[in-house]
């Protein structure tokens, strides 16, 4: 178990690990605690040090990365006991949430499921570079601004409603990006947006659908370029994102009613995307901040690892 202390109640999580290691007849299970200094990074590589079978991690979608990068490539299986505000990756698995017994016999009895992992590699303004992963959804522009700006404090207590002040806040930079870029093969593109967001999967809270064509399994990245001009482009982006994706989008009827592609909001989908913006500009990966970029080359990494999901009847 690879646990944030600050989002679980470790007491009762302990006492329901030992009920579902008992009745499922394994070993006693050992416990790796995360840190600001280590988000969960080097408890995963102490975990795969002892040679074990599972690794469950119990944390929010920063832990939940952080254990999902070092553990990709390996055999061992990851499971999730959701346990933070926006826990994406459990939502766009159609895992149970706030259900502590539930998850954990999933994690127990379940089957195991290969899924893609993004990567990503980030230039920085003095031209260094690094690698992460994410499993979610990387962005820049009003995206990233928007994390920036989300109070803390307020999301432990009101959880992702705090996102609200955030979102007005980020809407008051007027700044656009105007960005370079390359899909696969095509040739490069200029233009100017507001954001930016590279997507493994794409359901965020509420129900919204951001991505509605992404699929965690499908070895692709879901782009979008959101390039807001004005009260009717952001209408435009509301109607395709809340009504268009979150509702039409569900069905087979609904997707053939879905209204063509508005300037406001493009969809691009491929296996590498790289971009060249003209001033550093914040990043975020599965809603952890990364710093500035002034340019990243992002591809998936197909079936790069194994999670638990409940068994099929």
């Amino acid at each position: 178990m690879v646990y944030n202390p600050v989002k679980i109640d470790l007491d009762a999580v302990r006492a329901a690990v030992a009920a579902e290691q008992e009745a499922a007849g394994w070993a006693e299970t050992l416990w790796f605690e995360t840190s600001i200094e280590d988000p969960g990074g080097g408890a995963t590589a102490d975990a795969l040090a002892e040679d074990v079978d599972m690794i469950i991690v119990a944390g929010g979608d920063g832990t939940v990365r952080a254990v999902a990068e070092a553990l990709a490539d390996h055999d061992v299986p990851l499971a999730l006991l959701p346990s933070g505000t926006g826990n994406l990756l459990a939502r766009n698995l159609k895992l149970t949430l706030d259900d502590l017994t539930h998850s954990l016999n999933s994690a127990f009895t379940g089957q195991d499921r290969r899924i893609d992992l993004g990567r990503i590699e980030i230039r920085r303004e003095n031209g260094d570079t690094d690698r992460h992963a994410y499993l979610v959804m990387a962005g820049l522009g009003l995206d990233a601004k928007m994390l920036a700006h989300t109070d803390d404090e307020l999301k432990a207590k009101i959880g992702w409603l705090a996102y609200v002040k955030a979102i007005v806040l980020a809407l008051r930079d007027k700044n656009q990006l105007r960005i370079r870029y390359k899909l696969d093969d095509e040739r490069t593109r200029s233009l100017r947006a507001h954001t930016v967001i590279m997507g493994n999967c794409g359901a965020l809270q509420a129900n919204i659908l951001l991505l509605p064509d992404a699929a965690v399994d499908d070895g692709e990245l879901d782009i979008v370029l959101l390039r807001p001009e004005g009260v009717v482009s952001w209408a435009q982006i509301v109607t395709k994102i809340i009504w268009e994706n979150g509702v039409l989008s569900r069905t087979r009827l609904g997707r053939r009613l879905r209204t063509k592609e508005v300037r406001a909001l493009n969809y691009i989908k491929g296996r590498r995307f790289t971009m060249l913006a003209n001033r550093p500009e914040l990043i975020q990966l599965d809603g952890d901040e990364f710093g500035q970029t002034t340019a990243i080359r992002t591809w998936v990494d197909p079936g790069a690892l194994t999670v638990r999901v409940p068994a099929e009847d």
